[in-house]
């Protein structure tokens, strides 16, 4: 059928037989999980030079230096008013609805395995997240993966190239230019394997946590999902709209990529892909090959729910007094340490360590209580974070005038149609 056919499908049914093998034979489910951790290999390792291409390209069509620094300037606002926006709203929601109420799980100690997970998580300082940005080498930003250093030295060759005054029809551009397109040809391969990924990652998943976790902790999983579900549909909504855009469009748009995420709850999976895809729909490519990856580090919107939900129950069910005072000072601790660092399962978990340990208002031995529920969490902020980054590049773009209303909807025509390949560009027929 031409309908299975479609990778949202196949992702689809991958995550459901995971599901099913999960509650029916744990043991074996748990015994799939290289099959998500090598996918996510696989596509990680593309990141870096696809990033590089991208935002190298871009910035050769900027005009001048003037453009590219507004448009840094944009992004940097647009990113950080929809991050205190997440984070108001996660802090609202754990006030409102006090999940953590009547758990009374006071003196809690840092446990071992929590404190395996957070051995990342030194004293956070300002100063130390932007030195962060400066990798050792230029070699080393590319050989360690780390997206902020691929950004900063990719944006410092764009600059070099674009003042420097290099022809369009230069050696070293077209050599850039054909090592994109080979790395997005490599990219329609690998999304080939998408549907055995998300198969392996939700497998082991289900087969670790199982439905008890679910159970113990029902209350904090489903608000923070339905807090990043309401800010999604109202907040997001609201910003698509002054767009000229209905947020269900875009999330049609990257349906596909939703899948990914879900199944592996991880943002890093798709980022290739999400590129060359939103370029495809009518945002131009140096606003797509800058705002995005930038995106992936300053604009972690579910990130940012996360962080606050979890402080607050934390605070909640280990009786420790967390008043509006004290909570308005560690969410401005949590907007710089939201910032930045992995965006697989477990870096918001460690970013949150980071915060606890910096602000001591609430105790780090309340992390063992979200431990064991973290990846159910991991999906839904790697979810809400994809699709705020989408509709940032589509909002950047269209403030800067360069976003084509009429591509966008032939983009999403032809996706339907099933025109569109595993790379996320148009099929030649």
């Amino acid at each position: 059928m031409r309908l299975f056919r479609q990778l949202y499908m196949q992702v689809l049914l991958g995550i459901m037989l995971a599901v099913a093998l999960g509650l029916a034979a744990p043991q074996a489910a748990l015994a799939m999980k290289p099959l998500g951790d090598a996918f996510i290999a696989l596509l990680r390792m593309m990141l870096a030079p696809i990033i590089f291409c991208a935002i190298v390209l871009g910035l050769t069509h900027v005009a001048d230096m003037r453009q590219l620094g507004r448009l840094a300037v944009k992004a940097l606002i647009y990113f950080e008013v929809a991050t205190t926006l997440a984070m108001m709203l996660g802090f609202v929601s754990v006030n409102l609805f006090r999940p953590g109420d009547g758990l009374h799980a006071s003196g809690l100690e840092v446990s071992e395995s929590v404190a395996r997970a957070t051995s990342s998580a030194t004293q956070f300082t300002a100063v130390r997240f932007f030195l962060s940005i400066i990798p050792n080498t230029l070699v080393d930003a590319f050989a360690r993966g780390e997206i902020l250093q691929v950004l900063f030295i990719s944006v410092l060759v764009g600059m070099a190239l674009s003042i420097g005054g290099v022809r369009r029809d230069s050696v070293v551009l077209r050599a850039i230019a054909e090592g994109q397109d080979i790395l997005f040809k490599i990219l329609g391969f690998l999304m080939r394997l998408a549907p055995l990924g998300a198969f392996g990652a939700m497998a082991a998943a289900i087969g670790a946590f199982g439905a008890v976790t679910l159970v113990y902790l029902a209350k904090l999983v489903l608000l923070a999902w339905l807090t990043s579900i309401f800010f999604v549909v109202v907040a997001m909504g609201g910003m698509a709209t002054l767009c000229g855009l209905s947020i269900f469009r875009i999330i049609d748009l990257i349906r596909d990529e939703l899948l990914l995420v879900l199944g592996t709850a991880s943002g890093e999976v798709v980022l290739p892909r999400m590129m060359r895809k939103l370029e495809q729909a009518g945002c131009d490519q140096s606003v797509v090959g800058f705002v995005l990856p930038a995106g992936y580090s300053f604009n972690l919107d579910g990130t940012s729910i996360y962080m606050a939900v979890c402080a607050g129950f934390i605070a909640q069910a280990t009786d420790t007094p967390f008043p509006l005072g004290e909570q308005l000072a560690m969410m401005g601790v949590m907007l710089l340490t939201s910032k930045g660092g992995s965006t697989v399962a477990g870096g918001a978990f460690v970013k949150l360590a980071a915060t606890l340990q910096t602000v001591r208002t609430v105790p780090l031995g309340g992390l063992n209580l979200i431990f064991g529920v973290d990846r159910l969490l991991a999906t839904a902020l790697a979810l809400t974070n994809l699709i705020g980054n989408a509709l940032a590049v589509i909002v950047v773009a269209r403030w800067e005038g360069a976003f084509s209303r009429a591509q966008f909807d032939l983009y999403l025509k032809q996706q339907a149609a099933g025109l569109i390949d595993a790379s996320g560009a148009e099929r030649t027929v």
